[in-house]
């Protein structure tokens, strides 16, 4: 409804589809596969843990008849531990504040910013009234091909990319569309919108700072309950072990 009555007014407005720019940047495709390295890593080790649960839980059906109940109270102590941190595992790297999603944010973040920064020249240079993304937020529920922009983004990019500062060429190419007039901004206008953006970016670094120095202060302790309780396991596994001997051995002398 909204974009309806936008061009209603006589506004002149185009869309772009982000996940066909970065699709097309090669810098993007390079850092997905990387990062999809990491998620099968991050899967085999689950995998992995997975298995070592598995055999625990098998051990101890084969063997609980040999066991005393305080042996078999140890074992299962153990498997709860196990399974308590491959869940704290799989949060660290899948969870919604996890690796993959930080990463992934990581990684779109540097592309999202030159799209910004090209359709800002694109809507400045061509007085376009509004450009909005090709999303489900975006509630695009039909536009026609031609106000696709998605090209040029990507040209413009790849111009940059290349040190290249002239456009003109690129811009050209969205001549087509109607032109609108543009009220032109004040200098305390801009100055106020900058003021705007700068300490939103601000707060914006802030907030991601304070977020990463708790994950940090809760990742070490975290990391060093860890150990203690491996030490622990460790140590009564041991234990578990000697008692295991002792008991064979004291059933083949009888």
């Amino acid at each position: 409804m909204s974009m309806t009555i936008f061009a209603q007014r006589g506004n002149k407005i185009a869309y772009v589809d982000m996940d066909y720019i970065l699709d097309k940047v090669p810098e993007y495709r390079q850092s997905q596969d990387q990062l999809d390295q990491r998620v099968q890593q991050w899967k085999t080790e689950i995998e992995k843990r997975n298995q070592k649960i598995n055999d625990l839980k098998e051990e101890l059906d084969s063997e609980r008849p040999l066991l005393t109940p305080q042996l078999i109270e140890e074992m299962d102590d153990e498997i709860d531990y196990l399974e308590e941190q491959l869940l704290t595992y799989k949060n660290d790297k899948f969870g919604v504040e996890g690796k993959f999603i930080t990463q992934k944010r990581q990684l779109i973040q540097p592309i999202q910013d030159q799209v910004f920064n090209a359709i800002q020249d694109i809507g400045e240079s061509r007085n376009y009234d509004f450009i909005f993304e090709n999303s489900a937020d975006a509630l695009m529920l039909f536009s026609a091909k031609r106000h696709d922009l998605s090209e040029v983004v990507l040209k413009m990019i790849q111009i940059k990319a290349r040190g290249n500062q002239d456009t003109e060429e690129v811009l050209d190419d969205i001549d087509q569309y109607k032109s609108v007039e543009k009220a032109e901004t004040d200098e305390k206008e801009e100055k106020e919108r900058k003021e705007i953006q700068d300490k939103k970016e601000k707060e914006r670094e802030e907030i991601i700072s304070d977020r990463q120095r708790k994950m940090d202060s809760l990742r070490a302790d975290r990391q060093r309950k860890f150990e203690e309780r491996r030490q622990r396991i460790l140590d009564q596994r041991e234990e578990r072990q000697r008692e295991r001997d002792s008991i064979r051995e004291a059933r083949e002398n009888n």
